[in-house]
């Protein structure tokens, strides 16, 4: 079983319009890494094809928030559908995480049509639970930094992206 577990793939897909939505990612790669034998694959939307879902095990998704999520984002997805219609992401883990300038520019909104597409695709949706850090950083939903990214930010997003790893490989060591 050690063996599968070195081959726990997270992959961590972002619209690279904010550096925010940059630093997160990494964070939740950082998380990632906590989990013996998981390894995060952090790729912009704009070098990745649909079929890098294929080769993960789980999946972080974010991008900023524009009102919603971005149409590059949206288009992307839209160009999975082939890979949705066969089921190949379903019962996998995934997780949403966002940005925006300020907490009330929609980035709950954000997080949840990130979910709407992961769970569109069959997915797990992997959150956070409550905790104090939350009255100042993050959501339940997903990982989130407003205006700047603090170091309670980063702490949520490497929260996040150690839960994603840890179910990952539980389901992978489970098939």
């Amino acid at each position: 079983m050690a063996q599968e577990n070195e081959n726990t793939a997270v992959l961590i897909l972002y619209d690279s319009k904010s550096k925010m939505v940059q630093v997160l990612a990494n964070c939740i790669a950082n998380g990632v890494l906590q989990v013996p034998g998981a390894h995060p694959k952090i790729c912009s939307l704009n070098k990745t094809e649909p079929s890098a879902l294929l080769e993960a095990d789980a999946l972080a998704v974010g991008c900023p928030n524009f009102s919603g999520i971005t149409a590059e984002l949206k288009g992307w997805f839209d160009n999975t559908g082939h890979l949705w219609e066969t089921g190949a992401f379903a019962g996998k883990p995934a997780c949403a995480f966002t940005t925006s300038w300020s907490r009330s520019a929609g980035t709950e909104a954000t997080l949840l049509q990130i979910m709407h597409l992961l769970l569109a695709n069959g997915c797990y949706i992997v959150g956070l639970p409550w905790t104090d850090a939350m009255k100042e950083s993050g959501s339940y939903y997903g990982a989130t930094a407003h205006g700047k990214v603090t170091p309670q930010d980063r702490a949520q997003a490497r929260a996040l992206g150690k839960r994603l790893a840890q179910l990952a490989v539980t389901i992978k060591q489970n098939k």
